[in-house]
C-alpha cells in the first residue's frame, strides 16, 4: 500500500481519421479543412490580450448525472464565472455513440462562443464539430478526444501512456505479478478508454508479466447497473479471477459496490479510476486498497480558461502557445493541440480524506 501520491509522465494520444472527397471538384475536403485551420493558427494572436467577458461557454459532457463529469463541468462553469463568461452544462442521459450530435447541432446555432466536449464517439461528432467551427465556434475537447482536425484544443487529464500503463503496473504489484485479470470499461468507442485499453494490452506483453493473463475486456458502457451487472459476469465467468481494472469512474464504483456485498470481497483486486467521494467507504471497508486519479474540478477549469483564451485571440491552438488558466497558472500547448492537466495521484487510506470530490 503507498500513502503518497505518485506522478507520471506527460503524453499526447491522437485518433486517426478517415479523407474524405468533394463531389463535383474533386478536392479533398480534408486538404481544405486543414489548410483552413493553419490559416487560423497562423493568424496572429495577442497573449496580453484581457479574456473577453460575457463570453458563452456549454459544456457537453459523455452523459449527464455521470457523477465524475458533473464535477468537471461544474469546474469549468465557475471557472467562467471567474472572468465574467457565462458557463452551462447540457448533454445526452446516455453515453451512446451518436447522443451528443443534436446538442452540437444546436449549441452552434445558438452561436456560444465555445463548446466543450468530451467525445463518446470521435467519428460520430467529427463532422458536426467540424460545422460548428465554421461558424467561429471554438472547441475544445476534454477528457476524451474528438481527433486533432475536429477542435482547436484537446484538454488531456494526464498521459495516456502513464495511465494505461500505470494501471497494469498498480494491479500487478498488488497481485505479486501473477493471475487473471479483466477490464470494466466505458463504452466500446471512447477515444480515451480505448487508447488505454490498448496501452494496458501493450503494457502486458513485456516479459515481467508472463504469469499475468487478460481474459476478457467487458463494457457497461458508464451505466451503473449494467456496470454492477458485468462484474457479476466477470466473476461467474472466470472463477480463477484475481484482479479487475475499470478505467472509468462509473465501472469502478459498480464493480466495488459489487464486490463488497460478495464472497469475492477480500479475494479480487479492483483497481482503476474513482473519485474520492465515489470510492471513499469501499477504501475503508477493504473492499479495494488504491485507485487512481485526478482533480476532476481541476480539469474543467482548465478547459474553461483554455476556451475563453482562444475565444478572446490570446491563442489559435498552435503547439508552444501559452496562455494562463487562472488559479492553475500558465500552460503551453503541446504537439497537436495538447494541454495537459497533470500527474495523477494514487489514492489509498492514507491520504483519502484529504479530497472531497
Amino acid at each position: 500500500m503507498r500513502s503518497h501520491p505518485r506522478s507520471r509522465a506527460l503524453t499526447a494520444a491522437a485518433c486517426a481519421l478517415t479523407v474524405t472527397v468533394a463531389g463535383c471538384s474533386g478536392t479533398a475536403k480534408s486538404d481544405a479543412e486543414a489548410d483552413a485551420k493553419d490559416t487560423a493558427r497562423n493568424a496572429e494572436t495577442d497573449p496580453d490580450t484581457p479574456l473577453k467577458k460575457g463570453l458563452k461557454l456549454a459544456f457537453l459532457p459523455k452523459q449527464i448525472n455521470n457523477p465524475y463529469m458533473t464535477v468537471v463541468d461544474k469546474g469549468g462553469i465557475e471557472a467562467a464565472e471567474e472572468f465574467g463568461g457565462e458557463g452551462k452544462e447540457v448533454g445526452p442521459s446516455d453515453a451512446k455513440a451518436s447522443s451528443q450530435v443534436s446538442y452540437i447541432n444546436t449549441l452552434t446555432r445558438q452561436r456560444q462562443d465555445a463548446i466543450l466536449l468530451a467525445a463518446n464517439d470521435p467519428d460520430a461528432v467529427c463532422g458536426p464539430l467540424k460545422a460548428a467551427m465554421k461558424q467561429d465556434v471554438k472547441i475544445v475537447t476534454y477528457d476524451s478526444d474528438a481527433g486533432e482536425d475536429c477542435r482547436h484544443l484537446f484538454i488531456n487529464q494526464a498521459g495516456s501512456e502513464d495511465i494505461g500503463r500505470g494501471l497494469i503496473k498498480d494491479m500487478a504489484e498488488q497481485l505479486n505479478y501473477r493471475g487473471d485479470i479483466a477490464i470494466l470499461s466505458a463504452t466500446r468507442n471512447a477515444t480515451n478508454q480505448n487508447t488505454w485499453i490498448k496501452i494496458m494490452k501493450d503494457e502486458l506483453s513485456k516479459p515481467e508479466y508472463q504469469d499475468m493473463r487478460l481474459v476478457k475486456t467487458a463494457y457497461g458502457d458508464d451505466v451503473d447497473q449494467k456496470s454492477f451487472q458485468e462484474t457479476q459476469g466477470l466473476l461467474t465467468a472466470y472463477p480463477d479471477l484475481k484482479g479487475i481494472i475499470s478505467p472509468t469512474t462509473v465501472g469502478l464504483a459498480a464493480a466495488a459496490r459489487y464486490v463488497s456485498g460478495s464472497k469475492y470481497k477480500g479475494k479480487v483486486t479492483l483497481g482503476g479510476l474513482g473519485t474520492p467521494n465515489q470510492m471513499r467507504e469501499y477504501i475503508k471497508n477493504g473492499t479495494l486498497e488504491q485507485f487512481s486519479l485526478w482533480d476532476a474540478s481541476k480539469l474543467g477549469y482548465l478547459g474553461a480558461y483554455a476556451a475563453a483564451a482562444l475565444s478572446s485571440g490570446q491563442i489559435t491552438g498552435k503547439e508552444g502557445e501559452k496562455f494562463t488558466a487562472g488559479k492553475l497558472g500558465e500552460y503551453t500547448i503541446g504537439k497537436d493541440g495538447e494541454v495537459v492537466l497533470g500527474p495523477p495521484t494514487v489514492f489509498d487510506s492514507g491520504n483519502i480524506d484529504d479530497f472531497d470530490f
